[in-house]
C-alpha cells in the first residue's frame, strides 16, 4: 500500500491581516510566557517590535537547530515563539539606546515585559519613567509570582519557571496515574496560560485606553495563571472537602471518560451522558449494557466502573484506532491519541490551517503551528519569519528619525 500524500502546508500571509493591525507593541520579553503572549498579538496583526539585548535573548541560540543551519541566528523555540515580529537590538544601560527605547515607548500603544521585578525600574525604563512618556500606554508584566503593585507576594522576589508554576499552580497535584506520582504536564502550561491571559488581559486594557486615553499597568502572576485553570481541584476541597486526585487518564466523577488502548496505539473516548451512553452501547454492539437498569445513570455506572471499563476496554483493544474511529466518530466523542507526525497527516489541521509553512534565509522551511483564533473577517495570519538579532534596528530608527522630523 502507498503511503498516503498529507495534505498541503499552509504558506505563510504577505501582509498581517488580523483585528490588531495598527497596534504596537513593544517586546521586552524573554524565554517563553511573555514571547508566547506577544506572539499571539503579532498573529492577529500587531505590529511587534521585539526589543533585545545587543547579545540577544538568551533562548534564541537554544537548541534546536537544523543540521544545515550554520550561522545559528535562531533556535526551533525563538523560532516558535517569535514570529511576525520586527527585532532592534538595544543596551538599556546606554543613556543613547535608552533614549531610542523611550522614543519607542511614545509610539507603542503597549508594551510586555516579563524580567524580574524591578529589573527596568533600575535600568529606567519601568512604568513609571514609561508613563510620564506615554499616559496612554498599557504595560503589562509577566512574572513567577506578581508584581508589588498589583499585590505583593511573600515570593515577590523568587525566580520561576514552568515546572513551578505547574507545581504551586495546582497542574502537577492533578495529574498523573495516582496521588503517589505526580507529574508536569507535558506542554508548557506554566508560560502558555499566562502568556494567553496576559494578552487576553492587554486588549482589553487597550480598549479602555483607546476610549478613555488613559494607560495602565497589568500584571500576570505565572502561579495564578496556572491556579486559575485548575478550577476542579479548588471545587472538590470547597464543595466537598477532599483533595482533587490524580487518576491516570480518566476523570473520577464521570464514566467512561478516558484513553483506552488500542491494537496499534491509543484513542480517547468520552461518553458522559446517558444519550451517548447508550449511542456507545449500540456502537460497539453492547445493547446488553445500554439496556441494564443498574447502568441507566452515571452513578450506577461508577458504581460497576471494573464491568463497564473491562467490556469498552476489551472492546477496543481488539480494534485498530483508526477503525475505532471510524465506528464511533460522529456519534460518539472520540479521537486518537496523536503528535506532530499525526497532524501533519490529519485533514483537520490542514482545513483549520494550522501548520503554516515558514520560510528563513540561512535554511530549509519550517513548519510551525498556526494561530488558533479564527476570524471572519480579520482573519489572523503568520506574514513574518522570526527576526535576526537587530535585523529591523536601522529601519525602525528611520522611522523614528522619520517622526522626529515630523514634529
Amino acid at each position: 500500500m502507498s503511503p498516503i500524500e498529507p495534505p498541503p502546508l499552509t504558506p505563510m500571509d504577505a501582509t498581517p491581516t488580523g483585528p490588531l493591525r495598527g497596534v504596537r507593541v513593544l517586546d521586552v520579553t524573554h524565554a517563553a510566557a511573555g514571547p508566547v503572549a506577544t506572539m499571539f498579538l503579532g498573529d492577529l496583526g500587531a505590529d511587534v517590535i521585539k526589543v533585545e539585548p545587543p547579545a540577544g535573548e538568551l533562548a534564541r541560540f537554544a537548541e534546536p537547530f537544523l543540521a544545515e543551519d550554520t550561522e545559528r541566528h535562531y533556535g526551533g523555540r525563538f523560532a516558535n515563539r517569535n514570529r511576525n515580529k520586527r527585532a532592534i537590538a538595544l543596551d538599556l544601560t546606554d543613556p543613547s539606546d535608552r533614549s531610542v527605547f523611550l522614543e519607542l515607548v511614545e509610539t507603542a500603544d503597549a508594551l510586555v515585559e516579563n524580567m524580574r521585578a524591578g529589573v527596568l525600574d533600575r535600568l529606567g525604563v519601568g512604568w513609571d519613567v514609561c508613563r510620564q512618556r506615554n499616559p496612554a500606554l498599557v504595560y503589562v508584566a509577566i512574572r513567577g509570582f506578581g508584581d508589588p503593585r498589583t499585590g505583593e507576594s511573600p515570593y515577590g522576589d523568587w525566580p520561576a519557571y514552568d515546572v513551578v508554576a505547574q507545581a504551586m499552580g495546582g497542574v502537577v497535584a492533578m495529574t498523573g496515574p495516582d496521588p503517589d506520582n505526580p507529574l508536569r504536564a507535558g506542554p508548557l502550561l506554566g508560560d502558555v496560560v499566562p502568556g494567553l491571559q496576559a494578552a487576553l488581559g492587554l486588549c482589553a486594557a487597550l480598549l479602555h485606553a483607546r476610549t478613555t486615553g488613559v494607560g495602565q499597568f497589568l500584571d500576570v502572576a505565572m502561579v495564578d495563571a496556572v491556579a486559575s485553570v485548575c478550577e476542579p481541584a479548588q471545587t472538590s476541597w470547597d464543595y466537598e472537602g477532599t483533595r482533587y486526585e490524580p487518576a491516570g487518564n480518566g476523570v473520577g466523577d464521570v464514566i467512561p471518560f478516558d484513553v483506552y488502548r488500542a491494537a496499534d496505539g491509543w484513542c480517547a473516548i468520552a461518553a458522559p451522558t446517558q444519550h451517548l451512553w447508550e449511542q456507545l452501547c449500540t456502537a460497539i454492539g453492547r445493547h446488553d449494557l445500554g439496556a441494564d437498569p443498574a447502568l441507566a445513570d452515571n452513578a450506577g455506572r461508577l458504581a460497576q466502573r471494573a464491568r463497564v471499563e473491562t467490556a469498552l476496554r476489551g472492546w477496543v483493544a481488539d480494534r485498530r484506532v483508526a477503525d475505532v474511529v471510524a465506528v464511533l466518530g460522529g456519534t460518539v466523542p472520540v479521537g486518537p491519541v496523536q503528535n506532530a507526525p499525526e497532524w501533519r497527516t490529519d485533514p483537520h489541521f490542514a482545513a483549520r490551517r494550522m501548520l503554516v509553512e515558514v520560510t528563513h534565509p540561512h535554511h530549509r522551511p519550517t513548519v510551525q503551528l498556526g494561530c488558533p483564533i479564527k476570524l471572519t473577517a480579520t482573519p489572523s495570519s503568520v506574514h513574518l519569519r522570526p527576526p535576526r538579532l537587530d535585523e529591523h534596528g536601522d529601519e525602525l530608527r528611520a522611522e523614528l528619525e522619520t517622526r522626529r522630523g515630523e514634529r
